[in-house]
Parts: structure tokens; C-alpha cells; sequence
């Protein structure tokens, strides 16, 4: 078994799973000859030349793609510093890219977020939001959820006076299959506290984003 299925804890399969019923985890044979299962499938001989190699190439893929079930997102944002001076206005990290696939059709959602927050006395490193969205982004996903998961780990661990939420995907369950529209990107937000509450404070985001 890969060491990304061993560091799997049992509460990030819970989350996971979302109260499914458990079941025993497939070992990595079992899952190659799901691929195997798969490429024969779709009409082709997965002992050609090409192929043969290709369930290894796909499992080892899948460690990449869905790394995110291996971390927790609120401890990357737990390390605070608190000498800011008094600093209390806007921290904004945008146009943070992401890679995630949809968790209907496995395919990839394509994307920027962006994520601000109001400090209360703490700040985090500009690189933990990054990876608190690496985190999420980085597991079967609909956007919706993940936006709320990204502001709700932030709020939950530095209790700012706001956090503010805002991503942007292109979803090719829809541009490469089904309705097949190109160029269509989903914008979704997440706002709390200030963000929620205070309009101006809420319109200055929006403006620093450029979604005004």
C-alpha cells in the first residue's frame, strides 16, 4: 500500500465517506486492475504496448490528484504570528490557482481562488492560505463545498473579524462532455463576519479581486 493510503487517518476517511458505510480500502493490485477493468471497458486490450504500464501510471496519478484526503486543513493555518503592530485591515491572497476533479464524473475542475480575512490580533503566512486551498482542492470536490471548507477552516482557527472566500472554476464535466460549452467559468463565494455583514467592507474585496 502507497504511504499516501497509510497516512489516511480516520477522520479524514470519515469526512470522506460523509457517513457512508465503511468498507475494507482496496489495496494498490487492487486498484490497478480496476483500471485494467476500465481500459477493457472502453474497447481497448490494456496488455498492449501502450497500456501496460498505464494502471501503475494512473494509481500513481491518483496519489497526486487526491493528496488533500492525507492533510488537515486547519492545522496548516494554526502556526499564527502575533507581533503586527495593531495590524487590522485586509489580507488578501488572490488568484491562487487549483486543480480538482468534480466528484460526479472524476474529471478536472481548472481555477483560481481568492481569500482575504480582517486579523484579530494574529495573522497567518500568506503561504498557509495557499495550501489550506491545495488541501481541499486536492480530493473529489463540487465547488460549493469547497469554498465553504476553505473560509470555515480559516474562521474556525484564527477567529478574525471576517474571512472572505471567493473561487473561480472551469469544470470540464461541462465543457468536455454532456452540454459542452467552452469558456465557462462558475464563480462561488464564501463571506463571514465583516465580509457578511459590512457592505462597504464586502465591496472592497470584490473591487481588489476585480468581481465589482
Amino acid at each position: 500500500m502507497s504511504n499516501l493510503l497509510k497516512s489516511l487517518t480516520p477522520a479524514i476517511l470519515r469526512d470522506h465517506r460523509e457517513g457512508s458505510t465503511a468498507t475494507a480500502r482496496p489495496t494498490r493490485a487492487e486498484a490497478e486492475k480496476a483500471v485494467r477493468t476500465l481500459i477493457l471497458w472502453a474497447g481497448d486490450d490494456p496488455d498492449r504496448e501502450g497500456l501496460v504500464n498505464t494502471p501503475d501510471r494512473v494509481v500513481r496519478s491518483y496519489e497526486e490528484f487526491f493528496s488533500g484526503y492525507a492533510q488537515d486543513p486547519e492545522a496548516i493555518v494554526r502556526t499564527t504570528f502575533e507581533e503586527v503592530e495593531g495590524y487590522d485591515e485586509m489580507v488578501l491572497l488572490r488568484d491562487i490557482p487549483f486543480e480538482s476533479h468534480c466528484e460526479h464524473h472524476m474529471v478536472p475542475i481548472i481555477g483560481k481562488a481568492h481569500i482575504a480575512y480582517l486579523p484579530n490580533k494574529r495573522v497567518v503566512g500568506i503561504s498557509k492560505l495557499a495550501r489550506v486551498v491545495e488541501a481541499y482542492a486536492k480530493r473529489l470536490q463540487i465547488q460549493e463545498k469547497m469554498t465553504a471548507q476553505i473560509a470555515n477552516s480559516i474562521n474556525n482557527v484564527l477567529s478574525p473579524k471576517g474571512v472572505a472566500v471567493v473561487v473561480e472554476g472551469q469544470h470540464q464535466c461541462m465543457t468536455t462532455r454532456g452540454v459542452q460549452k467552452k469558456g465557462v467559468s462558475m464563480v462561488t463565494s464564501t463571506m463571514l463576519g465583516a465580509f457578511r455583514d459590512d457592505p462597504s467592507t464586502r465591496r472592497e474585496f470584490l473591487a481588489l479581486i476585480g468581481q465589482s
